[in-house]
């Protein structure tokens, strides 16, 4: 290939900004119109709009961002929610793919973590205790007798600090958040900052940091409900499921890990080849039992080795695939058990059984309880970090 001179490249340069009179053998002119996107067409947008107050008068607002490509993803300060989250099929168009509510009185009254950021501990600690340092601590049993997701008012409920970042090629949003010492039971004034960050090429980025001033635990994740079909009156049981993990963690009655690391060789619990989430869930199995379906924790292989791809979803009809790296431990397939049809859907009627399916990247349920498994203890001077990657893509063009 030939290199390009200094006057091919002013040529093209000329062409690209202005019309060209083309001379043709008929003496006629024809106009060739060249449109170039000007770099802010180029650029991963941000824009803010008002989405609230609660119930206590608090302002809540959403913030959009969208890329190039068309994805759009509309994020609210109460409980950093991912509202509305819209990715292409193999047609080229763009659907919603998350469960969630139009209004902020919905998510308010009643919600089974649509879409929140949840803290400061995810997934359930047992009969809500743990101890540190020979302290014992004692947090809201708001799950029978355990605790669930950070308490009666968690990361989910909370107004965030928000502030937006660009670069030539992304859009963040960065919220904050300040937990106080014992809020919800938990030791330390915990400082929290949540970053999500949307590319030109379909990811969406979400990065964890917190630091503490007294010893405490911590486990942070994103709990978006997906249905990559686009219509959330079909179950998910049909999308295709992988997961890189050689064991899962087996839980008692009330959910509980029983302490175990499990082979998921021969159970319905192996998706280390993909497999729908719909083939094995109705096997008889104690775990399923027990579960209600799948509402377990695989231990992730290559540990320690940074981000890598954790689980990957395919819905065939749409083509729709999206991918999920994380550099944590373990990630939580939950199958939308607890969907009943009695919550209002964005498009129209209500949330059946099983129309969201959630993965939620994380370290080991009732951790602070289970010395074999990886430590969740943030100390003074340390800052802890959890990094989560969303990538979609399409799949039978």
């Amino acid at each position: 290939m030939m290199k390009a001179t200094k006057y091919s490249l002013y040529f093209i340069l000329v062409f690209s900004f202005f019309l060209v009179n083309v001379q043709c053998k008929n003496n006629e002119k024809i106009k060739v119109n060249v449109v170039v996107k000007p770099e802010s067409e180029k650029l991963v947008k941000i824009s803010k709009e008002h989405f609230g107050k609660t119930t206590d008068s608090i302002s809540v607002d959403k913030y959009i961002l969208k890329n190039n490509l068309g994805m759009k993803i509309s994020i609210i300060t109460y409980g950093g929610i991912i509202t509305s989250w819209t990715a292409p099929d193999k047609n080229g168009n763009y659907q919603d793919i998350v469960l969630g509510y139009e209004t902020l009185e919905n998510y308010e009254k009643e919600t089974p973590y649509f879409g929140a950021l949840i803290g400061r501990f995810g997934n359930r600690i047992a009969k809500g205790e743990f101890s540190l340092d020979g302290t014992k601590y004692t947090l809201a049993t708001n799950d029978g007798e355990n605790h669930l997701h950070g308490g009666d008012k968690g990361f989910d409920k909370v107004v965030w600090m928000a502030k937006e970042k660009q670069t030539d090629s992304t859009a963040s949003l960065i919220l904050h958040y300040l937990s106080k010492d014992m809020e919800e039971g938990y030791p330390g004034n915990l400082e929290t900052t949540v970053t999500y960050t949307l590319n030109n090429n379909n990811e969406l980025y979400v990065g964890y940091k917190a630091t503490t001033d007294k010893k405490t635990i911590i486990n942070l994740t994103q709990h978006s409900y997906f249905n990559l079909s686009g219509d959330f009156s079909k179950t998910i049981l049909d999308h295709e499921i992988s997961i890189n993990a050689n064991q899962f963690i087996p839980v008692n009655e009330t959910l509980i890990p029983t302490g175990e690391l499990r082979d998921v060789t021969n159970t319905p619990f192996d998706f280390k080849a993909a497999k729908t989430i719909g083939k094995d869930i109705n096997a008889k199995n104690d775990q399923l039992k027990k579960g209600l379906g799948y509402d377990h924790c695989w231990v992730l292989n290559n540990q320690n080795s940074g981000i890598r791809l954790a689980a990957m979803a395919h819905e065939v009809k749409s083509g729709r695939v999206l991918e999920v790296f994380t550099d944590e431990p373990g990630i939580q397939l939950y199958s939308g058990n607890f969907l009943d049809g009695t919550l209002p859907s964005k498009q129209g009627g209500t949330y059946n059984y099983r129309s969201g399916f959630c993965l939620e990247t994380q370290h080991y349920p009732d951790a602070p309880n289970q010395k074999s498994f990886p430590s969740v203890v943030l100390s003074p001077g340390e800052t802890y970090t959890s990094n989560t990657l969303f990538k979609f893509s399409v799949k039978g063009q």
